[in-house]
């Protein structure tokens, strides 16, 4: 099992007339903690780009428990749970400085290559961190 935790600060632009972290924002949230996670474990999604491969998101899905709210450090948990193939499905959970859940969602994205547009396995800058974390399940 692969586990990532990422943090932010909600931004003042980033909240709703109510004073809370507007739930449409979460996405992008979630898109910065898989990124980084990506970074810090193979690559960079542009080098996965460069080396002729793309993850498009297939399905979200968001359970909003409690608000966040102007200038809380939240942290985003990243868990992929189980190896990957050809789809990948990452799971999130959010929490505000407290340690207080504030939402839990998830994406499934594909791997595809570039060049026919078509589904593919998991590409050969994912193939170490895959044997990484999930050895030859």
């Amino acid at each position: 099992m692969f586990v990532h935790e990422f943090q932010l600060r909600v931004r003042y632009g980033e909240t709703d007339q109510m004073g809370y972290c507007y739930y449409g924002n979460y996405p992008a949230f979630y898109e910065q903690a898989r990124s980084d996670a990506f970074r810090k474990e193979c690559c960079s999604y542009a080098e996965l780009e460069r080396q002729g491969y793309m993850m498009p998101v297939l399905s979200m899905h968001i359970d909003y428990k409690k608000p966040a709210h102007y200038d809380d450090l939240i942290t985003i948990r990243v868990t992929v749970k189980k190896r990957p193939s050809v789809k990948m499905e990452f799971f999130y959970e959010t929490f505000n400085e407290q340690g207080e859940l504030l939402n839990t969602g998830s994406t499934t994205l594909c791997f595809v290559n570039k060049a026919t547009g078509r589904p593919c396995q998991v590409p050969p800058p994912f193939q170490p961190i895959i044997e990484k974390y999930f050895g030859n399940e």
